[in-house]
């Protein structure tokens, strides 16, 4: 006979073996998916749209009214975007938009979200363009046209690149040049006028719709069953830590109803930006009362409109 000692018999009741049995798969289950979530983030923060070609006539202007332009980024990538003109004008050539664009109206520099490409932004290009400014509006590399791979930093850089064509390119002082970033592309023009302010050449403005705090706070918000999210996520736009140093004039703008970035965020980055700009004007926040997050052009285009015309007549400069 063997002197090992028997096993003892396991005395714990069948119904605590069978939890802590489901206790373990739910916890593998769950490490499967925070796992391929923090794989695939990239793959579910950026949407864009592809195209082989996006003709100037999808922002439904006259003829005439919009060009096709491009730009090269310094590490060799070609971004094409458009160039409208505000009506009633209208160009034959590059040179008669290179006029045109001398004569002294505001330009808006316009980043999109991160859905889609500038094809889906031909209503917001109509109200802007009824306010009697240029609109010129590129896609972020990976997006239209575009090759290249969308991440923060790569974003960042491509809207250095775009601010260079305005204002070297197209010879547009930076202070008729109004950022204007709408969602995720609030943290893209959020952190180029940071960037701007502190090197001392801010632009002469900064328009905000439907933007968050960070990406890490909107992300906690859809996925708060996730670990910390800023132990996971690798793009932040943390444009709260970058709103302080904005020395330009700012408007906010927030639908009430927004269901994917609450409007809560929106208030706490309005919160933390300086309450003048440089030149004595006071930021502004307005609250779209009817508008959802992609739907503002839709449900409330009036209040919109006017918020935006009465920002641009604060401004100096021609009106």
């Amino acid at each position: 006979m063997s002197n090992s000692p028997e096993t003892p018999p396991d005395r714990r009741k069948p119904w605590f073996r069978w939890g802590l049995m489901l206790v373990q798969r739910c916890l593998v289950y769950y490490l499967v998916v925070v796992l391929f979530i923090s794989i695939m983030q990239r793959s579910m923060i950026y949407g864009p749209g592809r195209a082989n070609r996006l003709p100037v006539a999808l922002a439904r202007c006259p003829p005439g009214a919009g060009e096709e332009i491009s730009l090269k980024t310094a590490d060799g990538l070609q971004l094409h975007g458009w160039h409208l003109l505000p009506p009633p004008l209208t160009a034959k050539k590059p040179a008669d938009f290179d006029r045109l664009l001398a004569q002294g109206r505001k330009v808006v520099l316009f980043f999109p979200g991160n859905g889609g490409h500038r094809g889906y932004r031909d209503l917001d290009f109509q109200l802007l363009l009824k306010l009697d400014v240029h609109v010129i509006a590129f896609d972020y590399r990976g997006y239209g046209e575009n090759p290249g791979n969308p991440t923060e930093e790569n974003f960042a850089a491509d809207a250095h690149e775009m601010w260079k064509y305005v204002t070297l390119t197209r010879r547009v002082p930076p202070k008729r040049i109004i950022l204007y970033g709408e969602s995720l592309g609030g943290g893209v023009a959020t952190r180029l006028a940071s960037e701007l302010c502190t090197a001392g050449t801010p632009p002469g403005g900064l328009i905000l719709r439907s933007t968050f705090t960070s990406l890490i706070d909107a992300a906690g918000y859809h996925y708060p069953w996730l670990p910390p999210v800023s132990l996971l996520l690798k793009d932040r736009y943390q444009s709260d830590q970058r709103i302080p140093q904005m020395t330009a004039p700012l408007l906010m703008l927030h639908g009430t109803q927004d269901s994917i970035v609450p409007i809560k965020f929106g208030q706490r980055l309005f919160a933390l930006a300086p309450e003048k700009s440089a030149n004595g004007i006071n930021k502004t926040f307005v609250e779209l009362k009817r508008a959802d997050h992609n739907d503002v052009m839709l449900t409330d285009p009036a209040a919109f409109q006017d918020a935006v015309a009465k920002f641009l007549l604060s401004l100096p400069g021609k009106r």
